[in-house]
């Protein structure tokens, strides 16, 4: 990985469960860490092939390893909240990881 392709300044999010004043469960964001990332949108091929993982993914995240990231997380980029439908390890080296996001709503 080149760091140069690095220049995005993202925030990696996870979903943690509360309890409002009444005793209802409630949800929030919370930010777990501040990343630099490459934030690629996908086009033609690239979103057709990943496509056949999910139909809505939009674009691709690449950052630097992190053992804890998972489908259960969203990533924060520019104001932007996009979900993150799949993780891959790069050839399973713990040097990168590239995910597969779709905008949320």
């Amino acid at each position: 990985m080149n760091s140069g392709d690095l220049r995005h300044r993202v925030e990696l999010q996870q979903r943690v469960k509360s309890r409002n004043a009444v005793g209802e469960e409630t949800y929030t964001w919370f930010t777990y860490a501040t990343v630099w990332a490459a934030v690629e949108p996908l086009t033609g091929r690239e979103l057709y092939e990943a496509q056949q993982i999910s139909a809505e993914v939009t674009v691709r995240v690449r950052v630097r390893y992190l053992k804890s990231m998972s489908t259960e997380h969203r990533v924060l980029f520019d104001s932007r909240g996009f979900n993150v439908n799949f993780v891959q390890n790069l050839e399973e080296r713990n040097r990168e990881l590239v995910l597969l996001c779709k905008e949320a709503a």
